[in-house]
């Protein structure tokens, strides 16, 4: 399993890492905040994530329903894939005091066709399970997925999409200088598209 995980590794590209990235210590598959791991989604996370996507509060406010097995292991290849080919991805989010993992925050290129303005930047997505909701996770991880991204791409532009019911998120978004720029009806809801200017980058 190691020589397999280190055969993966080696297939990230990394075209876009600046400079400043490549100080030492500099690990962009992996993150830490105060409370919080953030790192690339691994082979033996199937499980954890069959229970963390089994849940019908993570897809409340989305357009489809909790996934099965199949389809969390097409979601961890698809999270894989995208590491690979971009670079950068979502993370897995473990709780440094239990080990656990208790959601799934990053950025993707998602090619919505949501025009230019939106599609053209990096995506922010952010789910936490719902026994760990209520102590600032979300905000503590995106925060953190920021800095990173800051490091390893640069400041840049980044935009969100958020349910326009889901005021959780918006405060989440909001809190870390996310401001409405439009709105939009994407697979059957309406939703907000949101960005942040690199200028508020940390």
């Amino acid at each position: 399993m190691q020589n397999i995980q280190t055969e993966l590794s080696a297939l990230f590209v990394d075209r876009q890492r600046p400079a400043r990235a490549a100080q030492s210590g500099f690990d962009f598959r992996r993150v830490e905040s105060e409370r919080l791991i953030l790192r690339v989604p691994e082979v033996g996370d199937y499980r954890e994530y069959c229970a963390l996507l089994a849940d019908p509060e993570a897809f409340r406010w989305t357009d489809r329903g909790p996934m099965n097995g199949e389809e969390v292991w097409s979601r961890l290849l698809r999270q894989a894939g995208h590491w690979a080919l971009m670079g950068y991805g979502i993370f897995a989010v473990e709780e440094k005091a239990t080990g656990c993992i208790v959601g799934e925050v990053g950025f993707g290129d998602f090619r919505r066709d949501l025009g230019p303005k939106f599609d053209s930047a990096p995506e922010g997505g952010w789910t936490i399970a719902a026994g760990a909701q209520g102590q600032g996770y979300a905000t503590e991880a995106v925060q953190a997925a920021l800095d990173w991204l800051d490091l390893r791409l640069g400041p840049r532009r980044t935009v969100c999409m958020i349910h326009v019911g889901n005021r959780v998120s918006l405060r989440v978004a909001y809190k870390l200088g996310y401001r409405a720029f439009s709105e939009t009806e994407y697979h059957g809801y309406r939703a907000l598209l949101l960005e942040r200017p690199p200028e508020k980058s940390s």
